[in-house]
């Protein structure tokens, strides 16, 4: 997509630096003629980065980048083994699958690859002391992260592995309640099914996109919560 085109470059502007915090960003008119685009395509792609918090639009003023405890605000995916930390609970995980697979069409269009691609699966369940909190089932492009099914994720997570190694830029998230499958609730080790939360999770490195990865977490174990900030008519997620 020509708009998310653009937005790869603006990361890779703020990533390395040469866009430092509060560095005008280019107008809508200047990329549209920069990536022979309209500018309906220019601006849908500064309002996403706006979004996303990258970067602050003033009226009459311009687009400047947006001062960095905003991005990493944005950008900052916590690790579930330090969430657990934080509590001063122990954690511990269970790999349940590791494979390299075929990915169905799907799933081929959501990492961005061709039709037939190879793909690597994770499955592992997440335990806060001794209780199991957390099925991530997880699909990763191999040609961004061709060594990921030699780790050890009971060493570490995957999360951790991937912010070394192709560090995240971007990210979706769609949150639902779902009842488990079967196979859902033997790796949660849940006697009986009950209601899940189950998060859809997306990211992108500068590269391209990195993984997709359903979380799910038995809804008696995990609450969702966060802390907004309002300022100046922006939320800023804490």
């Amino acid at each position: 997509m020509k708009y998310d085109h653009i937005k790869q470059c603006i990361y890779r502007k703020i990533e390395s630096g040469e866009w430092p915090e509060r560095h005008p960003v280019s107008s809508e008119n200047a990329l549209a003629t920069e990536f022979s685009v309209s500018r309906m395509t220019a601006r849908r792609a500064l309002q996403e980065l706006a979004e996303e918090g990258l970067v602050v639009r003033t009226r009459g003023a311009g687009t400047f980048v947006a001062p960095l405890k905003s991005q990493s605000a944005v950008l900052a995916i916590r690790n579930i083994a330090d969430e657990i930390a934080l509590r001063r609970h122990h954690h511990h995980a269970e790999v349940q699958l590791m494979e390299a697979m075929v990915a169905e069409p799907s799933l081929a269009t959501a990492l961005q690859l061709p039709q037939g691609a190879e793909v690597f699966r994770s499955v592992i369940t997440h335990f806060e002391n001794g209780q199991s909190v957390q099925v991530e089932d997880r699909y990763v492009n191999p040609l961004l992260v061709p060594d990921y099914l030699k780790q050890d994720f009971t060493e570490h997570t995957p999360h951790e592995y991937l912010c070394e190694v192709t560090p995240l830029t971007e990210a979706s998230h769609q949150i639902e309640a779902v009842m488990p499958t079967p196979q859902q609730q033997h790796w949660l080790h849940l006697e009986q099914p009950e209601p899940c939360l189950q998060v859809q999770r997306r990211t992108w490195s500068r590269e391209g996109v990195v993984s997709q990865a359903l979380l799910t977490h038995p809804g008696s174990r995990f609450r969702l919560g966060g802390h907004m900030t309002f300022k100046k008519s922006r939320i800023q997620e804490q």
